[in-house]
């Protein structure tokens, strides 16, 4: 199916961005959202979706290391990026930013070039990089040898993904010189506070300076304590910040889950999965960068027990925050689409069922199932959507 062919869309249940709506009808042309109508679903539609099923914008991850066996990291080819692609599409996830995880700046050079030279992959929005520039005290699985201030090399392959769709640093503010942070900036890139132990006033000099974003919160950073708020106190505070949050079950208790919506709301929040290469296959090891990761009852874990990213996808983080976030199914999708299409700037584009908008879409059933998604009107990715067609 080429951009060229229109379709329309026909669901009892429509979710728009910001209300759950229908039964209604969207057609596509060329790629986009040509118009949405509400009412009764029209006749002859191209794809009539089951009753019970959801048409929401598609899900959009800026934190995936990993999917389909594959480990970016060990496969930082144009191949191994399709390979996490697919598999994460397959649960609702139609733009995401596949993640370097500290390495080698052979690695990233190498990731650099395959950015430049395949800017069309679908699906793929940009990079991101989590490192080299981390703190060590909290650096979590990231390779110690490899943590460090990125030198000029390092710096030039860096900013090159600035060039690259909307690409994503992390990096923990206190451990680089300020006009790192703006050189990053000026290059285009989009910066998450991480892996840090920044102090609350640190992390405010950062976001003034243009830090918008933090990684993971709660995990492998400076907690919240009574005279010093540290990057969770920070992030929780300070409403220019979007925070993405691991919503597993184990990376974050409940509580803390809530605390955080309740102070970031849904349109700072953002759900991740952090997801390593486990995600759409039947194995439960994995090598990272010479330790063996093991899955044991949903988590990963290294040989010390420390946890190794997340085994998740998108459409279980909507689930799970359902449940764990007591939410409204509204609120979680718009944690999971339209929140992050903010955070990257890709708002006016992305996170919304509207007209102009790009036909990024994903479809599941009352089990959370998905049954379908589209990448700018292309659909029929996943194994079970074929006879919707």
């Amino acid at each position: 199916m080429g951009h060229s062919i229109s379709l329309t869309i026909a669901a009892q249940r429509i979710f728009d961005g910001s209300d759950m709506r229908g039964p209604g009808a969207i057609r596509i042309s060329q790629g986009r959202i040509e118009s949405v109508s509400f009412g009764e679903p029209a006749a002859g539609a191209t794809v009539q979706l089951p009753a019970d099923v959801i048409l929401a914008p598609g899900f959009i991850d800026v934190q995936v290391n990993g999917g389909g066996g594959v480990l970016l990291n060990d496969q930082p080819t144009e191949a191994g990026v399709r390979r996490i692609v697919e598999a994460h599409r397959r649960t609702g996830t139609t733009g995401c930013l596949p993640t370097l995880i500290t390495d080698r700046t052979e690695i990233i050079e190498q990731l650099a070039n395959v950015a430049r030279a395949s800017p069309g992959i679908p699906g793929v929005l940009g990079f991101h990089l989590e490192g080299p520039a981390l703190n060590r005290s909290r650096k979590g699985i990231h390779p110690e040898s490899e943590i460090r201030v990125p030198n000029g090399r390092d710096l030039s392959a860096i900013k090159s993904f600035g060039r690259c769709g909307r690409s994503l640093v992390t990096l923990a503010p206190e451990c680089v010189p300020v006009a790192m942070i703006d050189e990053l900036i000026g290059a285009g890139l989009h910066l998450s506070a991480g892996h840090s132990e920044a102090t609350s006033a640190e992390t405010a000099q950062a976001a003034d300076r243009g830090v918008s974003g933090v990684t993971h919160l709660f995990n492998a950073m400076s907690q919240l304590s009574a005279r010093e708020p540290g990057l969770v106190g920070a992030a929780l505070d300070d409403n220019r910040l979007f925070a993405g949050i691991i919503c597993d079950g184990i990376h974050v208790d409940p509580a803390s889950l809530r605390i955080a919506l309740r102070c970031k709301g849904r349109d700072r929040l953002m759900l991740v999965t952090d997801a390593m290469p486990l995600v759409g296959t039947n194995e439960t090891k994995f090598t990272l960068q010479g330790r063996q990761i093991t899955l044991h009852e949903n988590r990963l874990t290294g040989p010390d027990g420390t946890l190794a990213g997340a085994h998740l996808t998108m459409i279980e983080a909507v689930r799970n925050a359902t449940a764990l976030l007591e939410v409204p199914l509204a609120d979680a999708l718009m944690m999971a689409s339209r929140t992050p299409a903010a955070f990257l700037g890709l708002d006016s584009e992305l996170g919304r069922i509207a007209p102009g908008y790009r036909a990024d879409l994903v479809a599941f059933n009352a089990n959370f199932e998905v049954v379908d998604t589209w990448v700018a009107g292309i659909g029929a990715i996943c194994e079970t959507s074929g006879a919707l067609h």
